[in-house]
């Protein structure tokens, strides 16, 4: 297993750069990255929004030293006037956790770290968009661990703890229990805000649920990284793709919204295996464009200006639109559970392979559980 101790020969190929002491330095100092008009958009008509990479805490005393890093990023944001402030996937206890130490990190909603975020947000009139493990207690006794959002508008009111409803592969599975949501959309500085979890950003379904109930901007907190460690011990063979390139600057067009992803950068480690996050953290426009984007590995404080009315429409005819053109009584297809798409995640698709004899069963929840 690598870590950042490992020897260079021995890691050469896992997908981890080789820095010396001076570039690791030099990437752990806070950078500015903005793209903001000379005035603050008006309030109810845009939002100045800040993304806050870094290369978090982890393992023991990790949130504590995560909370004091919160605080201080607040105050970096402060200086620009930022309206929402947003930070990386489980940022509160550090992603790197397995189904014991998420259940040790776990708060209540109430608890310590997000009472002491939303004081932070009334004392400094701002959002905040603050990811952690919480702890609820169910019927009988049962208690279940999520990891979850907290949206904290700029009075400190904590508008929803958000459920991550799409978990990502098996080993999040293992630590955390399965969220539900209506995919609410929340009122920051007067404008309309929608919430996903890293993975679920991937899911244009969930973008264009957001959409229609009058988000202007997406705010997804991730934890994305290159090369992981499978559940059987093995590095995974494939990297984590760069969605932030590929899919967001589609979503963000198909929509007409703002879209930023909001992601780590660094290291993580946990026993004898390190995380290696990818730090692209962005904010695309409702044309697809880039408004502004951090470095992979820089720890970065980015702020844009999100205005929808400086963007022109899309389609080349007045009073046509991708949301208004759409005609729902054809899409419901979309909601069954059974595809013949052909599932190759687990095998290649042959010269001899019968296309019609693919298809699957999507499953379920149940209790916060994957059933079949």
């Amino acid at each position: 297993m690598t870590t950042r101790d490992t020897p260079l020969a021995e890691r050469a190929n896992d997908g981890t750069p080789q820095y010396n002491d001076t570039v690791e330095e030099s990437y752990r100092r806070l950078q500015y990255r903005t793209s903001i008009y000379a005035e603050i958009p008006k309030r109810g008509s845009g939002l100045r929004l800040g993304i806050y990479q870094a290369e978090a805490a982890c393992g023991e005393g990790a949130t504590d030293k995560n909370m004091r890093r919160l605080e201080l990023a607040v105050g970096h944001a402060k200086r620009f006037d930022v309206g929402l402030l947003t930070f990386p996937e489980l940022f509160v206890p550090g992603y790197t956790l397995d189904r014991y130490s998420a259940r040790a990190v776990s708060e209540y909603k109430d608890g310590p770290s997000i009472s002491r975020a939303r004081q932070i947000a009334r004392d400094n009139a701002m959002g905040l968009v603050v990811p952690y493990g919480e702890k609820v207690d169910g019927p009988g006794g049962r208690t279940s661990h999520f990891d979850s959002i907290a949206v904290i508008d700029e009075h400190g009111q904590l508008l929803d703890s958000y459920r991550k409803t799409h978990l990502y592969a098996q080993q999040e599975r293992d630590d955390w229990d399965i969220g539900d949501s209506d995919f609410p959309v929340h009122r920051i500085q007067d404008f309309p805000v929608g919430i996903l979890n890293c993975y679920e950003c991937e899911f244009p379904e969930l973008v264009r649920i957001l959409a229609l109930k009058g988000a202007k901007l997406i705010v997804g907190p991730t934890a994305a990284d290159t090369y992981y460690r499978l559940p059987n011990g093995e590095r995974s063979r494939v990297p984590y793709p760069d969605v932030s390139r590929v899919q967001f600057p589609a979503h963000a067009f198909a929509n007409n919204l703002f879209f930023a992803y909001s992601n780590h950068c660094g290291y993580e480690s946990r026993g004898g295996d390190a995380w290696h996050y990818r730090g692209n953290s962005i904010v695309y426009g409702p044309h697809g464009d880039t408004v502004v984007a951090a470095g992979h590995q820089q720890d970065t404080l980015l702020v844009a200006d999100c205005v929808p009315a400086f963007y022109g429409r899309t389609h080349p005819e007045p009073g046509f639109h991708y949301l208004k053109d759409r005609r729902p009584e054809l899409y419901q297809q979309l909601v069954a559970r059974d595809a013949r798409f052909i599932d190759i995640t687990d095998r290649d698709v042959d010269e001899q392979t019968d296309l019609f004899e693919g298809g699957f069963s999507y499953p379920g929840s149940q209790a916060g559980k994957t059933i079949e």
